[in-house]
């Protein structure tokens, strides 16, 4: 989708910090953070979101959680860590582009509610 600021990312026209890339699945710093770790992961694919999803989406949407355990196990913060997945406006999604927020504190600090 050509307006997907998301989209924008993954295909380089747009910077991010990106902290993890595959042919699929990218990985980036929140640019308005909600703790001292809050990055984004999203498919590459243009998905507006979990109400969007298809069965062919099957095999990608695990890839996403599969990031997530990675990036949270290689920075430290394994069972110290939340996934959120926001869907629609009135669920909190501010962009159209499927994407799981992983919040955490640094290695060492523990997370509470948000």
């Amino acid at each position: 989708m050509e307006d997907c600021i998301f989209c924008k990312i993954a295909n380089k026209e747009e910077k991010a910090d990106i902290v993890y890339e595959d042919s699929d699945i990218l990985a980036f710093k929140d640019i308005s953070p909600m703790s001292s770790v809050h990055l984004l992961i999203i498919p590459k694919k243009h998905i507006v979101s979990i109400d969007h999803i298809e069965d062919q989406d099957q095999e990608l949407i695990g890839k996403m959680f599969l990031v997530a355990k990675k990036i949270a196990k290689e920075k430290g913060l394994a069972q110290n860590y939340k996934l959120i997945i926001n869907v629609g406006k009135g669920g909190g999604q501010v962009v159209d582009h499927l994407h799981l927020h992983l919040i955490s504190k640094e290695p060492g600090q523990t997370i509470t509610d948000q």
